[in-house]
């Protein structure tokens, strides 16, 4: 089978939009979280990590958004920003080109307020149709394809904050089962006042000091050959997904330290040539455990650690994805070097842990 790399990507973080604004914040170590206006959001949260001045008309456009919702607005902005690279192959074959999408529950708002409307109208049916689009899970996939022109199949993903893991290798199944030439793949999360209150009851006690986030990140992957015929720069090679299950709260540990070995022993990638690793760290005695089960697995690593969680908040269905490209941007324009190694790495409060190996191409 072809070799799988990582030719581009695009992200848009609470640092900003675009992939510079993620690289600077990061390497300054700066936190992107701010107040929340209690007169916009009723959270139950004093800060949040928000995209600043995001908007659909903003950045998508005045025509054809007054009903946009927020995650859509988002992906479609974050897919535009790999549109032009691969502007050619869609002119030519759009049908090649596929969008896997990651996402937590579509739009919480949207689902909430046409509920909600539903509800305290005068009549059930005295809502507006227009916005019913954005209460399906796969709206922000829909319109991204849409928007862009890009023809191919186009997938849906949701598993919490480990969807871009998911989305990654529901991509990999994807070519390799020869569907498609080339995925443009990612994962997409909005903020909103309703997110923020499921959230809040869906955690312990202990995880309620992490602010949410929002903010979405989309690669290209295709294989090697073909970035290197298109021009394009192989930033890694996807070596690797794999995720694996626990049952006892105790065994997300051993999960993990299991899941990186068998991993990097696939990718024949060794503990030491791991250069970045960037973790969930998700809330309370799950964030120490990730770390503990990711330095189990590395004996003798000195690698560089990439957390965001406390930089951006909680970026849920967006988190692994995020993670991804805080590698691509710590690595540099020409990505990861022969011999080196990243890892990503996610624990789930549902059971379940995943961890993503990438290599120099």
């Amino acid at each position: 089978m072809p070799s799988l790399v990582l030719s581009a990507w695009s992200a848009i973080s609470p640092y900003g939009v675009g992939n510079e604004p993620l690289r600077q914040g990061l390497a300054e170590g700066r936190d992107a979280l701010v107040p929340l206006d209690r007169e916009q959001h009723e959270a139950p949260f004093a800060r949040a990590g928000l995209v600043p001045g995001f908007t659909a008309a903003e950045y998508v456009g005045k025509k054809g958004t007054r009903t946009m919702d927020r995650v859509t607005a988002l992906a479609v902005t974050a897919v535009g920003g790999l549109v032009g690279v691969v502007a050619e192959e869609l002119a030519e074959r759009p049908e090649q080109t596929a969008l896997v999408l990651g996402t937590g529950s579509g739009s919480v708002q949207s689902i909430m307020d046409f509920t909600k409307d539903s509800l305290t109208g005068e009549r059930p049916y005295h809502v507006e149709a227009a916005r019913f689009p954005n209460t399906v899970m796969n709206r922000a996939a829909g319109q991204s394809a849409i928007w862009h022109h890009i023809k191919g199949p186009n997938t849906t993903v949701a598993g919490g904050s480990l969807t871009g893991l998911l989305a990654l290798s529901y991509a990999l199944r994807l070519h390799r089962g020869g569907h498609c030439g080339r995925v443009l793949c990612g994962a997409a999360e909005e903020f909103s006042t309703q997110r923020a209150w499921l959230e809040w009851h869906g955690r312990a006690e202990e995880e309620r000091k992490t602010p949410l986030g929002e903010g979405a990140a989309v690669f290209l992957v295709e294989p090697a050959e073909e970035a290197a015929a298109a021009g394009r720069t192989a930033l890694a090679r996807v070596a690797g997904v794999r995720f694996r299950a626990y049952r006892t709260p105790d065994g997300a540990r051993e999960a993990l330290t299991t899941c990186v070995r068998e991993t990097l022993e696939a990718a024949g990638a060794s503990p030491a040539s791991v250069r970045f690793v960037a973790p969930l760290g998700g809330g309370g005695k799950r964030a120490a455990e990730e770390e503990q089960a990711v330095t189990d697995a590395l004996p003798g690593a000195r690698p560089d650690w990439l957390r965001l969680r406390g930089l951006l908040g909680d970026t849920s269905a967006a988190a692994t994805a995020l993670q991804l490209a805080a590698v691509l941007a710590a690595a540099g324009e020409r990505g990861l070097g022969p011999g080196e190694a990243a890892l990503v790495t996610g624990v789930e409060q549902d059971g379940q842990v995943g961890c993503a190996v990438f290599t120099g191409a």
